[in-house]
C-alpha cells in the first residue's frame, strides 16, 4: 500500500475523531495528497471515526459463533465484494473490521452469465459457506431495483433447497429494513446497517480470506 495513502488515511482519521464532517475532511485530505478520485473513494470506504469503527468491531461475530443462529445476508453487497475479489479488483479491510470493495460498482453491477464466470463462482462460495455455518435459518435479500435481481434470488432459492440449507432468498424494495427483522445477525458492509444491527458478520471478508485466499490491506 502506497505510503501517501496511509498518511492520507491517518490525517482523515484524525479529523473525523475531532468531529469534522467526512465529506469536507475527505476533500481537504484528498487535495493535500493530490489523490485521484478512485483513491479518494478507497480512503472514504476504509476510514471511519475511531469510536464508530470500534463500536462496529465490538459487534462482529466470528464464523464459529454463527451456528444455530438466524443470519440475514445483504445479497448484492456481499456478491459484489466477492466478485471484486475473484476478479482482482481493489478490496480493502476498513477500520471497522469489514472488507469492502473499493470500486463503487453497485449501480453499475452486471451479472456474469458464463458458467465459470465470477457470479456463479461467487454464488457457489456463498452457498458453501452458508452450508458450513449450520445456521438455524438464512435470509438473503436483493434490491428489487437492481438488474436481474429476481433471477438471482430464484437461482439462490433453488440452490438453498437443493443443498438442504434452511432459508430463502427474496427481492425487496427496502432490503435494509427487512434484513434487520429477518435475522439476529446481519451480513453486510453497509455502514448504516452495521450501526443498527445488534450483531454482524463479515461474510464476504470471511470467504475472501478463507476460500479465495486474498488478504486485503488496511490503511
Amino acid at each position: 500500500m502506497e505510503s501517501h495513502l496511509k498518511e492520507a488515511a491517518a490525517d482523515l482519521r484524525y479529523l473525523l475523531d475531532r468531529g469534522y464532517p467526512k465529506s469536507a475532511a475527505l476533500t481537504l485530505v484528498g487535495n493535500q495528497y493530490h489523490l485521484a478520485s478512485d483513491l479518494r473513494h478507497l480512503v472514504h470506504r476504509a476510514v471511519f471515526p475511531p469510536a464508530e469503527a470500534g463500536a462496529r468491531r465490538s459487534r462482529l461475530l466470528a464464523f464459529e459463533n454463527l451456528r444455530g443462529r438466524r443470519l440475514s445476508v445483504d445479497g448484492f453487497n456481499v456478491l459484489i465484494t466477492l466478485e471484486s475479489a475473484l476478479l482482482d479488483r481493489p478490496i480493502i479491510l476498513a477500520d471497522d473490521g469489514v472488507v469492502r470493495d473499493a470500486a463503487g460498482l453497485f449501480s453499475k453491477y452486471r451479472m456474469d452469465d458464463a458458467p465459470d464466470g465470477s457470479t456463479n463462482r461467487a454464488l457457489s462460495l456463498l452457498l458453501d459457506t452458508l452450508e458450513e455455518a449450520r445456521l438455524q435459518h438464512c435470509f438473503v435479500g436483493f434490491h428489487q431495483a437492481m438488474s436481474r435481481s429476481g433471477e438471482l434470488a430464484a437461482k439462490l432459492r433453488d440452490e438453498l433447497s437443493r443443498r438442504g440449507i434452511p432459508g430463502r432468498a427474496e427481492t425487496l424494495r427496502s432490503v435494509e429494513s427487512e434484513l434487520l427483522t429477518q435475522g439476529e445477525v446481519v451480513a453486510t458492509a453497509n455502514s448504516a446497517l452495521l450501526d443498527q444491527a445488534a450483531a454482524a458478520f463479515d461474510l464476504a471478508g470471511y470467504i475472501i480470506s478463507s476460500k479465495i485466499k486474498r488478504f486485503p490491506h488496511s490503511l
